[in-house]
């Protein structure tokens, strides 16, 4: 078989983990023997070989389609992972003329809202199958061992409102607003104003209803606008994990309106996912499974990007930042768990097998991906010019191991 030959070949070249093949009575391994990451993938369609060669999109499509099964996806994430850079070497001599020929995704005002609704309108109901309570779709932190994930999200959240200073005295923008986790702990456990964002029909009319349930009608506004398009004078800006949607033409762009809607003394805390520094040039306009797929017209910046992005169209000064990298891992594990217990409901619901190995698959591949830390996540402190305050520590002993 030519292509199942041709995938061998390129399977040659892995020297960052072991990974064993199974295609009826043929077996095969690769990679070094005494190699620590270790993954059996049994190949159920010769589709699969066609799929290996093109890259992530066709490989996780053929394992949507059952094509093919894994004792240890993550493992097999991180295996890819790791030789990644290897393959960077290869890719960046291309990358200038590779994204001049890309047709890239532009999050116009109209393809934001289309992006967004590709993922973030698939159902409430969706989302519910694996989110906690507080239905927060961003990395927890993981302050104890014994915590359950809805009390590391109000770790998380409450990380967020400490940094910011948050007072009654407050009004709060905050951009993304999700299913309205944040605005509801803010105004809630701070007392101040919150008028916070989205551009999600589902999440809007989630939040909404949220915030009148709360009874916080009062001190919540929940708005459906463009971030480009807000008005108005804020003390604090909040962002959680809504930059990875701005697209990589627009981060000036973003960041010139969260200056341009904070008061002189003002404070904004970012909660971002990053990709490392040295491949963003490769990976911002690089099309594949999860940009394809799962985030259309994603873009991850890196905190390099942030820094000058910052300096060069705002006011604001860093000043403090915070990886919490190694709290994803558990965060996306017990997603996953909590969608895969919950897959008779998913069927109900109307969402198909094929469906719901392709999210599974979307949780095992970022798990990897922050295990290896290929990406990463971080909280960006950043002030406008007339703060004079002291910035609030917050980091503790991780007692969690990913």
């Amino acid at each position: 078989m030519i292509a199942r030959t041709l995938a061998s070949a390129v399977l040659g070249l892995l020297r960052e983990g072991r990974i064993e093949l199974v295609d009826g009575d043929w077996r095969r391994a690769f990679g070094p023997a005494d190699a620590r990451l270790r993954a059996t993938v049994h190949v159920n369609d010769r589709e699969f070989w066609r799929a290996l060669p093109r890259g992530g999109t066709p490989l996780a499509e053929c394992y949507a389609a059952d094509g093919w099964d894994c004792d240890d996806v993550v493992s097999l994430v991180r295996i890819g992972a790791r030789q990644l850079p290897r393959v960077d070497v290869l890719r960046r001599p291309f990358t200038p003329l590779r994204n001049a020929l890309t047709r890239i995704p532009r999050n116009t005002r109209g393809g934001a809202r289309r992006a967004i609704a590709a993922h973030y309108d698939l159902g409430n109901d969706l989302f519910r199958l694996f989110l906690d309570e507080t239905m927060t779709y961003s990395c927890a932190v993981w302050e104890s061992p014994d915590m359950t994930l809805a009390e590391a999200q109000e770790a998380k959240l409450d990380r967020v409102c400490r940094k910011l200073e948050l007072t009654p005295d407050d009004h709060v923008i905050e951009i993304g607003t999700g299913w309205g986790s944040f605005a509801l702990h803010a105004a809630g456990r701070y007392g101040c104003r919150v008028t916070t964002t989205t551009i999600s029909n589902e999440q809007y009319a989630l939040a909404a209803e949220r915030v009148r349930e709360a009874g916080l009608d009062d001190r919540v506004t929940v708005l459906f606008e463009d971030y480009r398009d807000l008005r108005g004078s804020f003390s604090k800006l909040a962002s959680i994990e809504m930059i990875e949607a701005v697209g990589w033409q627009y981060f000036d762009a973003f960041f010139s309106s969260c200056s341009r809607l904070l008061e002189p003394d003002g404070l904004m805390l970012l909660q971002a996912i990053v990709v490392d520094d040295r491949a963003f040039e490769i990976e911002k306009a690089a099309r594949g499974f999860l940009t394809d797929v799962i985030f259309p017209a994603g873009c991850l910046p890196s905190v390099e990007v942030i820094s000058r992005s910052t300096a060069r169209a705002t006011d604001m000064r860093m000043l403090d930042l915070e990886d919490i990298t190694a709290d994803y891992p558990r965060t996306l594990r017990e997603w996953r768990e909590n969608f895969v217990r919950n897959a008779d409901r998913a069927a109900e619901l109307g969402y198909d097998r094929r469906f719901r190995r392709l999210w599974e698959l979307y949780l095992y591949w970022c798990e990897g991906g922050f295990l290896e830390r290929r990406i990463g996540d971080v909280q960006v402190l950043l002030a406008k010019p007339a703060y004079r305050g002291s910035p609030v520590r917050t980091r503790v002993e991780r007692a969690v191991v990913a």
